[in-house]
């Protein structure tokens, strides 16, 4: 195993993780942004108002993606052991 394939690996995985973490936490990113231009709208000041519509919005987005999420990492660990023979040498 040389330099090239650790880069390769770690671009890889890099990737898969931006990739699968990045619905969340653009749902976090919009939710988060309603809440705090509704609280600028009505002037509540509440610190645990945005809390609560996050948890539920990131709850609701595992619901729905977390089947593609968990694939998603199962192909890139399936990858990974199917190279490991390669990656011994």
């Amino acid at each position: 195993m040389n330099i090239d394939d650790v880069v390769t690996i770690t671009r890889e995985a890099l990737y898969v993780i931006c990739i699968t973490a990045a619905p969340v936490l653009l749902v976090s990113l919009i939710v988060g942004l309603i809440v705090s231009i509704f609280q600028t709208v009505t002037s509540i000041q509440e610190q645990t108002l945005t809390f609560v519509p996050k948890v539920l919005a990131i709850f609701a987005t595992l619901i729905i993606l977390g089947h593609w999420m968990l694939n998603n990492m199962a192909e890139y660990m399936v990858k990974l052991w199917s190279d490991f023979s390669v990656y011994i040498r």
